[in-house]
């Protein structure tokens, strides 16, 4: 297999957590995690994902069986193809 260099790329994306809602009360924030990284591994051509600790703190924030519907992430490639997925920085209010 041959190795692949690629460019470093940085997106922001609004990511659907509704099919989430489908999965068992008790399930809901584990499944949120697993399509966040299923979500970046089809969209970014990812190799590996590492979601951020404050990404993981809000999905987990009402429990486990109330994840968001939706969350925007901002979803960063590097050379060697690794995700990282963080929120993004808020804007400065004047």
């Amino acid at each position: 297999m041959s190795e692949e260099k690629t460019e470093e790329l940085t997106r922001t994306y609004v990511v659907p957590l509704g099919v989430v809602y489908e999965a068992p009360p008790y399930r809901r924030a584990k499944k949120a995690v697993m399509a966040i990284r299923d979500f970046a591994t089809r969209h970014m051509k990812a190799n590996q994902v590492s979601i951020d600790v404050e990404v993981n703190e809000l999905i987990w924030a009402k429990g486990i069986k109330h994840p968001p519907r939706r969350i925007t992430l901002e979803m960063q490639r590097d050379e060697d193809g690794v995700v990282k997925v963080k929120l993004p920085a808020a804007p400065e209010k004047v």
